[in-house]
């Protein structure tokens, strides 16, 4: 089992986290938000906010909802936070919701979790009216983020932590004296997929906060540190590593304003730590090379990395110094990128460590809290997701010879079940508390993890050899112009399957690339490509028919392509 390496504040539920860390910063900013005027920013402290938690936890006790279900829905935004905390310390459940969902599906999982409030933006004001009117939830208060005050029996988020202020100031105590049980349901995720198809995750504050622990222990965070929140807060490696993990670290956090906006926001709010998804990192690498490339600076810079390496062995890191103008495109202040959700390109990690970033590799799911392994300053393996949490055990079932098999983790992270789905909670978690993580991994002599791809998406061929998609998209994502990719294997007559691939082109680049925009000549341009990627691998690999496009690939919100989507487009 991994070691600690860094030494981290205990505390047993989310509420002893909050009053410990509040202790400790609260006077520092939690928040950090631009005002109308250009550079002047407006800042909430660590005390401020946790003085709005207890507010509305107050007031949403004294409404009736301890021990209830909350919905929240909307943007990434301050209070969003507000209402996760005010109703886990409360002690209902939250069930925070994607704020991408069709209207239907947003009703379906309100019903299926059986939620008697949902605090919401104004984006979702008519959904939320017509849900009203037709009454089919379970749904008595209708909670607005964006009202000053009640209006038309909708209430407001605002005015709510007003009233549970003067509750508070009146001597109530209900919010503050509430029992929390660690061990108990607090948080309810749907995972990724339809409505049928998505399940419930049941996690508890003992789940989330043995989490947070394990992340203090392996990666140092300062309370100087500003975080970037970009992915969707609804998703527990957002609401897990970008929210409640800066919260207890006495950090702040800014929010992102779109894709198009990080590197300017990186820049304006001096952002020094940014967690999300690999596709976005590889995306920034190959933008920052492409403006070295154009400036002539290619060479300059290899022959500086080449320096820079040298001089590492000794100790001495002039990475920042002599990077100066990269680091500057990126704000200028960037200490950590962790990447997590889908497997990093070893080349964008490496590529932005030799540059002096440091990018981390993490993996988890929703079921397990939900890191499960992290890169650090002291663990660090090219193209691994780095060692497993010191409080988890994990291990490789029925490895084949290659060493490769399901990937299986057990610990205090690890999810209670799937709400009202015990079948599927049996075939998830065994007896003896194993979760099933459905990747495909293997672990080396040194405990580093890596990841092979999801099990079922493997194809198997009829001379029993694996294909993994994952590992072909990464060498096809390689070749210029080339966006992303989706491999597959389309079922033959004999039985087996002949493996294609889908290839989504760079609209802005590949003229320039490959000297045309012709859909035709550009299948012809990067199929040649194809082939010269097809001579790096064994034969049985090789991809035999490929599609070209320029529509992106079906993705949820935190940018993992639906593969189950995409088969549909092309069998």
């Amino acid at each position: 089992m991994r070691e600690p390496i860094h030494e981290f504040m205990k505390f047993t539920d989310l509420r002893d986290m909050l009053e410990k860390s509040g202790e400790l910063y609260g006077d520092r900013p939690a928040y950090v938000f631009k005002t109308e005027e250009e550079g002047k920013f407006r800042e909430i402290t660590h005390k401020e906010f946790r003085d709005d938690v207890k507010a509305l936890g107050t007031k949403f006790v004294n409404m009736g909802l301890k021990d209830k279900r909350v919905a929240v829905i909307s943007e990434n935004r301050y209070e969003w936070g507000i209402v996760y905390l005010a109703v886990v310390n409360g002690t209902g459940v939250i069930v925070p919701l994607d704020k991408s969902l069709p209207e239907n599906e947003i009703e379906s999982l309100m019903i299926r979790s059986e939620v008697e409030a949902i605090v919401y933006s104004e984006k979702y004001n008519d959904v939320m009216n017509k849900m009203k009117q037709e009454n089919h939830t379970k749904v008595k208060y209708f909670i607005s983020m964006d009202l000053e005050k009640e209006e038309n029996g909708v209430y407001s988020e605002h005015e709510l932590i007003k009233q549970g202020k003067e509750l508070l100031e009146a001597g109530n105590r209900d919010f503050l004296d509430a029992k929390i049980d660690p061990e108990k349901m607090s948080i309810m995720l749907f995972t990724s997929g339809t409505t049928a198809m998505s399940k419930a995750v049941m996690l508890s504050h003992k789940n989330i906060c043995a989490n947070i622990m394990d992340i203090t222990s392996v990666l140092r965070i300062y309370d100087t540190d500003r975080f970037l929140s970009f992915l969707p807060l609804h998703h527990t490696f957002e609401c897990t590593t970008g929210f409640l993990y800066p919260l207890s670290r006495g950090s702040s956090i800014a929010f992102c304003e779109g894709i198009r906006h990080i590197a300017d926001n990186l820049k304006e709010y001096k952002a020094s730590v940014m967690v999300s998804v690999p596709i976005l990192f590889e995306a920034m690498y190959k933008k920052v090379m492409k403006t070295i490339e154009k400036k002539g600076k290619l060479k300059t810079v290899q022959k500086g990395i080449k320096i820079s390496q040298f001089l590492l062995k000794f100790g001495i890191d002039i990475r920042k110094k002599l990077f100066k103008e990269i680091h500057d495109t990126l704000g200028g202040n960037i200490r950590i990128f962790v990447a997590g959700g889908a497997a990093l390109d070893p080349e964008t990690e490496k590529g932005f460590n030799e540059l002096g970033f440091t990018l981390y590799q993490g993996y988890g799911l929703t079921e397990s809290s939900p890191v499960i392994s992290v890169e650090d300053d002291k663990y660090q393996r090219l193209g691994s997701i780095g060692k497993a949490f010191p409080s988890l055990d994990v291990k490789i079932e029925d490895p084949n010879e290659e060493g490769i098999g399901e990937l299986m983790v057990k610990g205090p992270s690890v999810m209670l079940g799937y709400y009202n789905n015990e079948e599927a909670t049996k075939e998830t978690i065994t007896e003896d508390g194993w979760l099933h993580t459905g990747d495909l991994a293997r672990i080396d002599k040194d405990d580093f993890i890596f990841i092979s791809g999801r099990k079922k998406f493997v194809i198997v061929l009829k001379n029993g050899k694996n294909i993994y998609p994952e590992e072909i998209e990464a060498l096809i994502n390689k070749i210029e112009g080339v966006k992303e990719s989706f491999v597959y294997g389309k079922p033959e007559d004999d039985g087996d399957y002949k493996i294609c691939a889908k290839i989504v082109y760079d609209d802005e680049t590949v003229e320039e690339i490959y000297g045309t925009k012709d859909p035709k000549e550009l299948q012809e341009k990067i199929w040649q490509e194809v082939k010269k990627v097809n001579k790096t691998m064994p034969a049985y690999k090789y991809v035999r028919v490929i599609s070209v496009t320029n529509k992106e690939l079906i993705k949820t919100t935190t940018q993992k392509v639906k593969r189950f989507e995409e088969i549909k487009t092309v069998l």
